[in-house]
């Protein structure tokens, strides 16, 4: 399921507090979605808020010392209000989150919780993130109109977490092969190739990735290198790493980073098959459109 949506669609965003870090409610273009992203110092105040009484699908997220990769726990309420409530007193990784709902109230029960099935779901295949629920949710029996109504709201949903800065759900876009620009790198004994994406930039599965870092390697590539590890991205294979599907990365030197196992320039690494660094293609015509 992509987040992609090839029609254009306007968001408002409206700051309660005038704050632009604090509260904020957001809607979208022909939705009866809300979402409101909260920050948790200021989750007391924010409970004034009536969307808090209904039923919805939240999701909060924090950090960990121990990986590059956010914390997120996702859940649903009937209303939302006392599970926030109760991981507010018991759950202390999070600092914000963001809940949905609907302006008329026409989520139920069954609803939200095969959105929270279908968004565990999709955060276990994006391995973007380490999930702190504990069990899968399993899906409720729903009508098949439902069931298309729920798919459609989760795409709205999609559409609304990375303008706050949530990419936990993203995976690559699925699309023809001969519309995209590849880029290679070839070193060390290994070959990897990716592409550039309107999410980051996607290595494929099946490139390849050194087994050993230099010890001037930065702290947070020797943490993704065993995040991807441990969520089975990376596998060991005949000395070298192996990419098991394909993964999308913030940045091309990320990307080149967690492959060559030392800090690179993913702009100057990554080049196509005339061998054009991706800095090159990205430049290319760009002097031609400053003189017109």
């Amino acid at each position: 399921m992509s987040a992609q949506n090839s029609s254009p669609y306007s968001i408002k965003m409206f700051l309660p507090d005038g704050d632009p870090d604090g509260l904020r409610i957001i809607e979208k273009s022909n939705w009866t979605g809300v979402g409101v992203v909260f920050t948790r110092t200021g989750y007391k105040s924010a409970l004034k808020r009536d969307e808090f009484q209904r039923t919805g699908v939240y999701v909060l997220v924090g950090s960990s010392e121990d990986s590059s990769l956010p914390t997120v726990y996702i859940g649903e309420g009937d209303p939302v209000r006392p599970r926030i409530d109760s991981h507010y007193a018991k759950k202390d990784f999070w600092n914000w989150g963001a809940f949905f709902v609907t302006s008329n109230s026409s989520l139920n029960k069954a609803h939200v919780k095969y959105l929270e099935s279908r968004l565990i779901q999709m955060a276990k295949e994006a391995r973007q993130c380490n999930l702190d629920n504990s069990n899968s949710s399993s899906q409720p029996n729903l009508a098949e109109a439902d069931v298309a109504d729920m798919d459609s709201f989760i795409q709205d949903m999609l559409s609304v977490f990375p303008l706050v800065g949530l990419s936990v759900f993203e995976v690559p876009e699925q699309g023809e092969a001969d519309e995209r620009h590849f880029f290679k790198i070839k070193a060390k004994g290994i070959k990897a190739q990716g592409y550039e994406s309107s999410k980051g930039f996607v290595v494929q599965n099946g490139s390849e990735c050194v087994l050993k870092e230099v010890p001037s390697i930065h702290e947070y590539l020797v943490t993704l290198r065993k995040d991807l590890q441990n969520k089975g991205v990376l596998a060991e294979n005949d000395g070298k790493y192996l990419f098991t599907a394909d993964y999308v990365f913030t940045s091309p030197s990320t990307a080149a980073g967690v492959i060559l196992g030392r800090s690179s320039n993913g702009r100057i690494c990554w080049k196509d098959e005339d061998g054009k660094t991706l800095k090159q293609v990205q430049t290319d015509g760009m002097e031609g459109m400053q003189e017109n």
